[in-house]
């Protein structure tokens, strides 16, 4: 595993890029870059990288390919192809986005979300991705998310045998998958068969932590790794036996002092399980 997170710095160049990211002590990156960068700056900085010993786990193409707004789907999808050639171009692990909403809200839920025919849409969409881009280095891969495909390890299956290219990878966020207090109090189970069915798939993992309060009806809010329920040995422990060079990465929280708390708890579960 390499654990990874964003850097607060504004570096002048990819060698100080590096440099901010290993200074944090971490071994995996976001991509720095957008897809406007031209190819010579996409080479300087995966150099760098290498130099540095760093893996670039994702470029995100954060949007909604599902959008009922036929404008905004068809931006949205040359976004993620554009996104995708990105992460081919400067060696990065995957392309990641969710699979969109039916709804307005990009990334929230909606009556259609879940349905037969929004399955196949997404599988239509992602084809179409990989198709125009054809990656041989970089996967595309959909995060899990609690109210839209895939939602499950189930789904993630489902997605993969009906999608059927080589291109298409998984993206693991166990937070994401956590919608009830059954799944809540089971993260341990809900990870370890995660990992066992689609584990040689997984080209990055999101690592947060999540908490549920007594207030009713049901309240689950994502919080920063350690404050919450999930079950982080187990997590740690499952991803171990993974490829070493799987990126783990701290996101979504409001200023570097907290991803330095966050880190710092990471490794030292880790330690705690000799890893």
């Amino acid at each position: 595993m390499r654990l990874g997170g964003p850097i607060f710095e504004k570096p002048a160049d990819p060698v100080e890029w590096a440099t901010a990211v290993r200074r944090l002590g971490y071994r995996a990156a976001y991509c720095p870059l957008t897809e406007t960068a031209d190819d010579a700056t996409v080479a300087a900085f995966a150099a760098a990288a290498a130099d540095a010993d760093l893996v670039i786990a994702e470029v995100g193409a954060w949007s909604n390919p599902l959008s009922p707004d036929p404008t905004v789907a068809a931006e949205a999808q040359a976004l993620c192809q554009a996104r995708l050639d990105l992460a081919e171009r400067i060696g990065a692990r995957c392309c990641v986005n969710i699979c969109g909403s039916r709804g307005e809200q990009w990334d929230g839920p909606h009556p259609d979300n879940l349905t037969p025919d929004t399955f196949d849409r997404v599988v239509e969409c992602v084809r179409a991705i990989l198709d125009a881009v054809q990656p041989r280095r970089a996967a595309y891969t959909l995060e899990t998310m609690p109210w839209m495909f895939p939602d499950s390890v189930e789904s993630y299956e489902r997605l993969l045998l009906a999608v059927d290219r080589p291109g298409f990878a998984v993206h693991f966020d166990p937070v994401n998958l956590v919608c009830s207090p059954q799944r809540y109090f089971a993260t341990g189970a809900l990870i370890r068969e995660f990992v066992d069915r689609l584990g040689p798939h997984i080209r990055s993992v999101h690592a947060k932590d999540i908490a549920l309060s007594g207030k009713l009806t049901v309240h689950l809010d994502e919080c920063r790794p350690g404050l919450g329920g999930l079950d982080y040995p187990v997590f740690l422990k499952a991803l171990s036996t993974l490829s070493p060079d799987l990126p783990v990465m701290l996101e979504h929280l409001p200023s570097a002092a907290e991803y330095a708390d966050a880190a710092e708890y990471v490794r030292s579960v880790a330690a705690g399980l000799g890893r």
